[in-house]
């Protein structure tokens, strides 16, 4: 399992807001039920198989051409680790053990 941080950024928008356009975004993510997610303030929180993730990024990526935009930057990390399950709440609950 991977977990993978997106951040979505639509350029040449009519307005400086891009809540609408994150909420296009996440109407396509939801679509996948395979995969788990949580939108943070700056990105959004993705833990599943690397390609249906990367599949549904893809698609996310789309979705605000949909909307208007006439430029997208889309920002992805990938933490990818093969010997032991990873998971967001793991990776959370390791810092905050060591706090």
């Amino acid at each position: 399992m991977s977990v993978v941080g997106v951040s979505i950024v639509p350029i040449g928008t009519k307005a400086p807001g891009i809540s609408s356009f994150v909420a296009e975004c996440l109407k396509v993510l939801n679509r996948y039920n395979d995969l788990t997610y949580e939108l943070t303030p700056m990105a959004t929180v993705i833990e599943g198989d690397l390609a249906r993730i990367l599949e549904a990024v893809k698609e996310m990526h789309e979705a605000p051409f949909g909307s208007g935009a006439v430029r997208v930057l889309t920002n992805i990390t990938i933490d990818d680790r093969r010997d032991r399950e990873l998971t967001m709440r793991g990776k959370v609950g390791s810092v905050k053990e060591k706090i």
